[in-house]
């Protein structure tokens, strides 16, 4: 896959492709709720997992059973393609 930067069409896009997900002050964020705490860890475990084998990893936090992730691509300063390919691997995580 390439990696690059997304322009604002393709910014648009992956919002759209992406429900639950919303662009905040240039990232790609969202939060999932589980039934605890060990839900929560086993998902970012899972998602952990994913991000180490694309070398792509998540800016996030964990409170209890609640896991808020944000997505951008810190050497290209913005929004990319793996930070759309990620976020779509997370919601099938999330699905199960």
């Amino acid at each position: 896959m390439e990696r690059r930067l997304l322009n604002e069409a393709e910014r648009r896009a992956a919002q759209a492709e992406l429900p639950g997900w919303e662009l905040r002050e240039g990232r790609l964020c969202r939060g999932f709720r589980f039934a605890g705490f060990v839900e929560a860890f086993g998902f970012m475990a899972r998602v952990a997992l994913v991000a180490e084998r694309m070398n792509h990893h998540p800016d996030w936090s964990n409170v209890y059973d609640r896991v808020e992730i944000a997505l951008t691509t810190h050497d290209l300063g913005g929004l990319s393609t793996w930070d759309v390919e990620l976020a779509r691997r997370i919601d099938q995580l999330a699905a199960g």
